[in-house]
């Protein structure tokens, strides 16, 4: 398994990508009939969601394992 910073920064790279690539996607689509149209703006806002609400909980997972880590330890 990668680790949880690697992961974060994976996401945050794909997130990039796909809001740099809106105005790109409108062109690529542009001959497309507007149910293909709206089918593939849908699913683009679709992965841009589920890629925000996956860097969320890589944040929280990491915050909690930073945590975790941060916590004093009973001396043996």
């Amino acid at each position: 398994m990668l680790p949880i910073e690697l992961r974060i920064d994976r996401a945050q790279r794909l997130l990039r990508m796909i809001e740099d690539d809106a105005p790109l996607l409108a062109v690529r689509i542009a001959p497309l009939s507007p149910e293909r149209q709206k089918s593939a703006k849908l699913y683009a806002r679709e992965l841009a969601a589920l890629t925000r609400a996956e860097i969320r909980k890589l944040m929280k997972e990491k915050d909690s394992a930073d945590a975790i880590e941060t916590m004093p330890t009973a001396a043996d």
